[in-house]
């Protein structure tokens, strides 16, 4: 099945909402920098997840510097300063160099300023010093996911679902590279198993986008549709 120039627009801005929302405190949405080169901050949908990011990351046994260097690259992040935000981790992690997600929120920043082999190299380092880290196992699959390296995405997903098979964005972006080479049986069960977490979880926006992506792979399955 080969998704005609709508569906593909709409595979790149799904994954925009499924990935980089969800793993950084004030995150980026890599569809819109697939598109148009700029950064989207603060979407929405983005607030809950935030909120949960806040108490992961930031903590009051933190050194005072550690909390305030990473809120510093947030700040930079919110006012679309992706080279400040960058250079505010490099500091971070020379500071803080064992600090695993200094690295991830690094690899972030350089996928947003279109580095992807520079961001997998971050998130590489992340799970050398955290084997477990889902989200970075994730976040790399998005990374090839935008240069259309499926079958590498979805081995980077499949570790991700490996560690939390409820991850239920890695679920959606699986989903979406099962799509994209031609296996929508794997991709709609991917996907129902994602709607269903997001429903426990009453994730309303992510419901919906599931539910918009289950709809349009059934409609280019149809041969009735047009």
């Amino acid at each position: 099945m080969k998704l005609n120039s709508k569906l593909k627009l709409g595979f790149v801005q799904s994954i925009s909402c499924m990935i980089m929302s969800i793993i950084t405190p004030i995150s980026l949405s890599p569809s819109v920098l697939a598109v148009s080169g700029k950064v989207s901050l603060h979407t929405p949908e983005q607030d809950t997840e935030r909120q949960r990011q806040k108490i992961a990351q930031f903590s009051e046994t933190d050194p005072p510097e550690r909390s305030q260097l990473l809120q510093q690259a947030n700040a930079l992040l919110n006012q679309g300063d992706l080279t400040g935000a960058e250079g505010n981790l490099r500091k971070f992690i020379k500071k803080f160099p064992e600090d695993a997600f200094g690295h991830f929120q690094l690899g972030n920043v350089l996928f947003g300023q279109k580095k992807p082999d520079e961001a997998i190299k971050a998130y590489r380092e992340a799970i050398r010093l955290q084997s477990k880290y889902a989200l970075a196992y994730n976040a790399i699959g998005v990374v090839y996911a935008s240069e259309n390296r499926w079958q590498e995405a979805i081995t980077e997903y499949q570790k991700a679902l490996d560690i939390n098979p409820n991850y239920a964005e890695a679920l959606t972006n699986f989903a979406l590279a099962m799509w994209q080479t031609n296996k929508p049986d794997e991709a709609v069960s991917s996907l129902e198993k994602a709607l269903n977490i997001f429903q426990q979880q009453n994730r309303n926006e992510k419901v919906n986008q599931v539910k918009r992506i289950l709809e349009e792979i059934k409609k280019s399955d149809d041969p009735s549709v047009s």
